[in-house]
Parts: C-alpha cells; structure tokens; sequence
C-alpha cells in the first residue's frame, strides 16, 4: 500500500492515474469479502499513511482530482443505480444482453473507469462493512482543505451542475406521466410539484454558474428544491395509497420506482453542491460512493430488475389473494362443518373429473390435442367447482399464505409481541385445521363416488373404465418409493402456488382497468340483457373474474405439464391428492376389489405424502412471496415455530377440530 503512494508521488497524472488509484483500492481490498476486521484495518491502515505523510495525501488528491476532472462525470451520477426510461421488460431483456456481451469499455467515462477501479462484483459488500467511524476518519486523513487546484474542483462542480439538470428534467417528465396523475386522487387540479421542482432547479443552476463564471463563492440556497422534492415524495405516496385500493399496473410500479431514484439522486447531488456540515457531509459521500458501487457492481443482475420492479405488484397481488384467503379460514364449529360440506361437493365433482381424464387417455389422441383435453377437462372442471362454491383444499394455501403474511407484518408492528405472536399462532392453528377438513372432505368423498362411477360403468358397459395395464401403471404412481410421486406432487404443489398469483394478478387488473365499470356501461349487453342481469354479470366478474382466472391456468397446467415432460423427454408430471385418491377407486374396481392390502396401504400413505407436498410446496411459495412483497423475511416467522410446537403437544386436538366455544375468534380478529 505505502509502494503504491510512493509511486503516486512521482508518477504522472495523465499516464498512472487510472492504475495507481485500482492498485490502491486492490491493496485494501479483504481476502475475503466477508473479513470486516481486514477491509476495517486496511481503511484505518490508509488513513495513518495519509495523516503521517503529506506528500501522500497530495499525490492521492491530485490524482482523483484529475480522474475527476477530465472524465465525463454526468452518467455516473444519473445512470448509475438509476433506470433509465425504458419499460420492465426493456430493462429486463437488456440486462440479459450486456451479461452476455457486455458494453465496450470506455476510458473517457467516469462510470466505466468507476466499474473498473471497483471491479470485484462483491466489492460493496466489504465497503459496507467497514464501520463509518473509519471511512470518516480517512476522509479527514485526505485533507481536502489543504487543496490548491481549484480548476480541477471547478470542472467537477459544473458537471455535477449538469448531472442536476438531467435529472432534474427526467423527474419533471416521468412525474406528469398520464398514469402517475390518473393515480393521484387531485392529480390534475393542483400545480405539479415535478415541474415546479425542475423550474427552481434550473434557476439554481444557472446562478450557480454565474458564481462561478464571476469567481465568487455560490450564494445560491437549495432549501427551496428539497422542499419541493419532498413535496414530490408525498404525491407518489398518495399514488402508492390510491393504488392499494384501486390496483396497479407493472408500468405504474416502474414509474414510481424511477421516481423515488431520480429524487433521491437529485438530493444527493445538490447536497454535494452545496453540502451541510462536514459530519453531514461525510456520511453523505459515503453513502453515494457505495450506492454507486453496489449499482455497478450489480448492474447486469436480473434479480435486482425483478425484485425492485415487482414489488408493489406483488404486494397487491398477494393482497388480493389475503382478501380470497379469508373466506378459506374457518373459525367456529359451524363455518367448520360447512368448509367440510363445500369440499365434499368439490370431491363430487373430482370423481366425475378423474372418469374424463381416463376417459380422455384410452381415447389416443394427438398428443398436444390430448394435452389440451386434459387441460380444459381440469380448466372446466376447478371453475365449475368455484361457481358451485365448493372448496378444492390444495387450492387453500396459496391464499391462506398471504393472508398470515399480513398477520406478521400488522404484529411486527405491536409493542406487545408476545400477545401479537399468540394470536398469529391461534390464526395458524385455525387455518391449519380449515385446510384438514377440507383435504378430509375432498378425499373421503372422492373415494366412494370414483368407486360408485367405476361400478356402474362396468355393470352398464361390460368392462371397467381402466383395464389391469393402466390401473397397474396408476398403482405405481402412487408408490412414493418406486415412482416420482413426490417430485410430480411438488410440481402440482408449484401449480397451486402460481395459481394463486394468477387469481390475485386478474383481482388486481379487473380493479385498475375498471373491467367490471366498463361491462356494465356496455350499450349492446345492456340492451341484450338489460340494465339489472348486465350490473349482476358486472358485479359477478368483479368478485370472481380472478377465482376462474386462476382455476382454468391451473387446470390448463396440470394437463399439458406431462405432454411437456414427454415432449422434452424429461420426467415431468404432476400428481394432486384428490385425484390420486380417485385413481385408486377406479384401479381397486378394475382388480375386482382383490387389490392386496400392502398395495392398499402404500397407495393410501402415497396419497397422504403427495397431500401433504402438495400442501407444503404451496404454502411455503407463497408465504414467501408474501412476505418479500412485505419486505419481511422467513425470520420475522420464526418465533411462531416454537409456540405451534407447544401448543401441538399441549392441544392437538385444535389443530384437527375447532372448540365447541369459539374462544380465540376475537384475538383472530384482532390479528388481522
């Protein structure tokens, strides 16, 4: 390190600049990334060689000055951590395009030389690490107020100027994008503060200019635009508030993402231009110089894009789903029972749905047209047992996930935790007994009325619908030894956890698009149907247009997912515990009831595996995602973990059957 400022005392600015200061940064630079003490104790280690030797600190300054000066500056402060104006799926398919052939380096930029000088992609992880106090005492070490070049300081300030006005103007034409007014309840009455903002910001500018044109010091104040920038913050607040009452869009959520980063920006740089106190100043520099790190070193990361691009989607997708989610919840006895009465319906309507699905494959169509019977046979069948109001229990957790996820965020916020989190267990032990006896009315029903349609089959037709070919290849998926059951039941488990963002998706587009509103202001079906039976089907597709969005992509999946599988070669299939329990009705009449009971028994504990995966891949999905979209994370739910395996030991009972008294209905409540 000290060889490297040794050299920067001679060296010449224009040819070593560049590699001098990469070496030096090398030279601080942690083995390992994750070594605080060594990236803390090579910080500290620069700055006594700083403070001890003069030279040192004036060659290092002359040198980043020079950096600084003779290199374009605007696209590192307006480009870098910043989305351009492009649509997500722009910035999504370029980043794919740069992480495969990345862009030509650029010598002249700041930005590339700033790329290059940090160029380990984990590089801000160390930055962050090393404790404020350390970086504060090292830019102390520099003394920058024993600088001479004021020419050099100069260059920088005008283009920090300029970086000012780009941003500035950007933020005044994404902030008057016809989606961000729509979404402001006054949006249009009232003088947009974006452009309000971006006049004060070039007045600014333009008298900081003259300052330094006349070789004065700036008397320019920047109080004025950072009211107004916070101004601009309340509006995208309110749009954020509208949105979670009326929806939101991809586009919306990309504009105000732009937003917030081109204000916080635009703060930073006018902070630079006219800093507050040194302290202030200090962490101000800090923060930006590992902003800009972390941004380029994660600049072709597609994760980032999804992250920060869908995160309010999400969150009113699986708000949606929360709201779905409740009418899965059973709290009393009665509401119990009557979820057993629903999912019995449902388990009706499986068994009629497994004699076409068999029916389909002895048929020996195509393959893709009998990929796509099997898929409308599920599609049709799921929304015929929604419009029935009956209850598939698999498709429970996807919904239920979302609506706990809510329960954490609104406890994490409590005082009283320890109250909070028992009220969130007894929401647990309440769906997790809804979503038993939903799985118990699904397959106890299925089994005899697969069975009943099996027998009167043969009795009617001669034969029975499978013959011992097929009900032994059926017998041997469900075997979760000798086949891939679980691996097929996880896959069907992904399926549920998709549908689930489907029917939250569509909630999400029929409430921001208005769909309801504009089909029942349709001038042909209200005088088709007339003005009540068109405001009925109106309000219909309003509280169930995401139900059936969901049921028919799920069904359409579950069919052609192993007409996929076959075409790729893959082993790829899907299996649901309703259906496999039909299946194994209609194999036990094909062997004449002379099944042998140890395949019974593996049959029976395949289906209950292939439950209970199909439940967990589900339910683990989307609490994820659930909670992401929260901005929480799996550990915010692990204090529940301890209190649920208590209480399992103390009172299994709950977790089966609710009380006769329904004691807990209130803290439920409370906990959403």
């Amino acid at each position: 390190m000290e060889a490297i400022l040794r050299e920067m005392t001679t060296a010449s600015r224009e040819a070593r600049a560049f590699d001098l200061l990469r070496d030096l940064v090398d030279a601080v630079r942690p083995r390992a990334t994750d070594d605080s003490q060594a990236a803390t104790n090579g910080v500290q280690a620069l700055a006594y060689l700083l403070e001890t030797h003069a030279a040192y600190r004036a060659s290092l300054r002359h040198h980043l000055l020079h950096i600084l000066s003779t290199r374009r500056q605007v696209r590192l402060y307006t480009d870098t951590g910043v989305f351009s104006n492009e649509s997500f799926y722009s910035a999504l398919v370029k980043r794919i395009g740069h992480r495969l052939l990345p862009p030509v380096f650029n010598p002249h930029s700041l930005k590339d030389l700033f790329g290059a000088i940090f160029h380990r992609k984990d590089d801000y992880v160390w930055l962050e690490m090393v404790p404020r106090e350390a970086w504060i005492d090292l830019g102390r070490a520099m003394h920058f107020e024993e600088e001479t070049d004021q020419e050099s300081i100069n260059l920088t300030r005008m283009q920090a100027l300029e970086a000012a006005q780009v941003l500035s103007c950007r933020l005044s034409a994404i902030g008057v994008e016809p989606e961000i007014i729509q979404n402001h309840p006054d949006g249009d009455r009232f003088e947009s503060p974006f452009v309000r903002q971006n006049v004060e910001t070039l007045a600014y500018i333009e008298g900081y200019r003259r300052d330094m044109i006349e070789k004065r010091l700036p008397d320019e104040d920047v109080k004025p635009i950072l009211v107004l920038l916070d101004q601009c913050e309340e509006f995208i607040s309110r749009v954020r508030r509208n949105a979670s009452r009326n929806g939101v869009s991809v586009s919306l959520t990309y504009h105000v993402l732009r937003i917030s980063q081109h204000i916080d920006r635009l703060r930073t740089v006018l902070l630079l231009l006219d800093p507050p106190p040194s302290s202030e100043k200090a962490e101000l520099l800090i923060d930006t110089v590992i902003t800009f790190v972390r941004a380029e070193n994660r600049r072709y990361t597609l994760r980032d894009v999804f992250a920060e691009n869908t995160e309010l989607l999400a969150l009113q997708v699986t708000e949606h789903a929360s709201h779905t989610g409740e009418h899965y919840i059973a709290e009393s006895r009665s509401e119990w029972m009557a979820m057993f009465r629903s999912a019995a319906g449902a388990g009706v309507v499986v068994g009629f749905m497994a004699l076409i699905k068999l029916l389909i494959g002895k048929a020996h169509l195509p393959m893709l047209l009998e990929a796509l019977a099997f898929g409308l046979n599920y599609a049709f069948g799921f929304m015929l047992i929604h419009m029935l109001h009956c209850t598939v229990a698999t498709k429970q957790p996807a919904m239920t996930a979302a609506r706990i996820a809510g329960a954490i965020q609104h406890g994490s916020k409590q005082v009283k935790k320890s109250l909070q989190l028992d009220k969130l267990a007894d929401l647990i032990v309440t769906v997790g007994r809804t979503q038993f006896v939903a799985i118990l009315g699904n397959v106890i029903v299925a089994m005899p009325v697969a069975l009943l349609i099996a027998m009167a089959w043969q009795y009617g037709v001669g034969e029975p619908v499978i013959d011992k070919a097929k009900a032994d290849h059926l017998l041997h998926d469900l075997n979760p030894l000798a086949s891939l059951a679980l691996f097929h039941a996880a896959i069907a488990g992904i399926c549920l956890f998709l549908s689930g963002l489907i029917s939250g998706y569509y909630d999400n587009k029929a409430i921001y698009n208005q769909i309801p509103q504009r089909i029942a202001a349709l001038p042909w079906l209200n005088r088709l149907l007339g003005t009540q039976r068109t405001f009925r089907i109106a309000r219909y597709i309003e509280n169930n247009l995401g139900a059936l969005a969901g049921n028919f992509y799920f069904g359409m999946m579950l069919g052609v997912i192993g007409t996929i599988g076959t075409l790729l070669g893959l082993p790829v299939d899907i299996r649901h515990i309703t259906f496999s329990s039909a299946y194994l009705s209609y194999a036990e009449v094909t062997y004449n009831f002379a099944l042998d009971w140890r395949i019974v028994l593996t049959s029976a504990i395949g289906i209950a595996l292939i439950g209970l995966t199909n439940l967990a891949v589900s339910f683990t999905l989307a609490l994820w995602v659930a909670l992401r979209a929260r901005r929480l994370t799996f550990r915010s739910a692990r204090p529940l973990a301890g209190k649920l395996f208590r209480r399992f030991f103390t009172h299994p009972g709950e977790f089966f059957v609710p009380p006769k008294t329904p004691v807990v209905q209130e803290e439920i409540q409370d906990a959403r």
